[in-house]
């Protein structure tokens, strides 16, 4: 299985005009949120009956970044980013529509989008507050990528903005974060927060949930194709290391929910209030990213991985972040961790909402162009 929706014989779908054709997905990717909800229960479970495994999860970490996450992420990262065909990534970087609405989205819209909504529904709350715009000022490189495959997006286009997206998050995010934390809430008369993060641990993150899964992904690709040819590799050997970005996402998932499975079920009030202004958020941008690149000309697969890039963030440095600068028992490291307990489930929503308006909206077959791809 692939956790890219599998691609079948075409048959008609029963649902009407415009819905998903669910018999078009393996049966693994149909039951997806169901797999990533046990996931999501087990974590917490684990957490909450074994306080000891998150002790020791917390303990495995150098430089603020946890060991056994990183390696989630890097397992389920590296089959998304092998199927890449690089040869055709020059191509996305000539798409100028596609790159600097990306920017624009990513580094003007989602920061200020995130201000906004941290101050209207958490006016009393200044730790989550903070918390929540550090969510908003880390852009995606990681897990986005999933999202795009299953939602069948453009793969060259998401490698090419993530890369992006990681050239611009060492640059701007120590700044933006003294923006958006400092300058902007003293020009509004509000309450200011410093925020403390050195160019090289934000530089260490992108190396390590970039860098190394992209050269591993790049790397397989040249040497099976010069080696076996690319009918080979594309028919043989994807499909035997696809499976493994699902086990990755899985295994960070149950690590992400048993790290704070406690404090999430002993401070279910606090989650609800931080997780209000994250589903508007990650909606938002989310239409807002398929909308403008419907309105650009953009075909489904570019527009929905402009969607997707547009909303994920990069949870990971989020949570170093807010860790490093105000602890770990701080309010704003609970406001990081609650990042992705709510984005994980979101997301997988909105691949569905994906794949509908890929019909609905654009007139097109995601399974269809998928299986033109392969």
């Amino acid at each position: 299985m692939s956790t890219a929706p599998t691609v079948t014989k075409a048959t008609k779908s029963t649902a009407g005009k415009g819905a998903v054709d669910t018999r078009r997905l393996s049966t693994l990717d149909r039951w997806l949120p169901v797999w990533i909800g046990l996931a999501m229960v087990g974590g917490i479970a684990l957490g909450r009956f074994l306080p000891g495994l998150s002790e020791l999860l917390a303990r495995l970490e150098i430089g603020g970044i946890s060991i056994p996450i990183a390696l989630g992420l890097l397992v389920m990262m590296y089959p998304v980013l092998a199927k890449v065909r690089y040869d055709r990534v020059a191509a996305v970087t000539g798409d100028r529509r596609l790159l600097v609405s990306s920017l624009l989205l990513n580094w003007l819209v989602g920061p200020a989008l995130m201000f906004t909504l941290a101050w209207a529904f958490l006016p009393d709350l200044p730790e989550y507050r903070t918390g929540l715009i550090i969510v908003g000022l880390a852009r995606c490189i990681a897990m986005v990528v999933i999202w795009n495959d299953l939602a069948c997006g453009d793969r060259e286009a998401a490698a090419v903005l993530v890369a992006i997206n990681s050239v611009f998050q060492v640059i701007a995010f120590s700044l933006l974060g003294w923006f958006y934390l400092t300058v902007l809430p003293g020009w509004l008369g509000f309450d200011t927060q410093g925020l403390e993060i050195s160019v090289g641990q934000i530089a260490l993150n992108v190396l390590i949930f970039l860098g190394i899964p992209l050269v591993a992904g790049f790397t397989s690709r040249f040497v099976g194709e010069r080696r076996r040819g690319r009918g080979w590799y594309e028919q043989r050997f994807l499909p035997r290391v696809g499976p493994w970005a699902l086990y990755g996402l899985l295994f960070t998932i149950v690590l992400l929910f048993a790290l704070q499975g406690e404090q999430v079920t002993s401070r279910p009030w606090d989650v609800a209030r931080i997780a209000l202004p994250l589903l508007a958020y990650f909606a938002i941008m989310w239409f807002a990213g398929l909308l403008t690149g419907k309105s650009l000309g953009l075909d489904y697969a570019r527009s929905s991985t402009l969607a997707f890039t547009a909303a994920g963030n990069n949870f990971e440095l989020a949570i170093a972040v807010a860790i490093g600068t105000f602890g770990a028992a701080s309010g704003q490291a609970l406001a990081g961790v609650v990042g992705p307990l709510i984005e994980v489930p979101v997301l997988v929503g909105l691949v569905y909402v994906s794949l509908w308006a890929a019909r609905a909206w654009f007139h097109t077959d995601p399974f269809a162009a998928e299986g033109a791809k392969l």
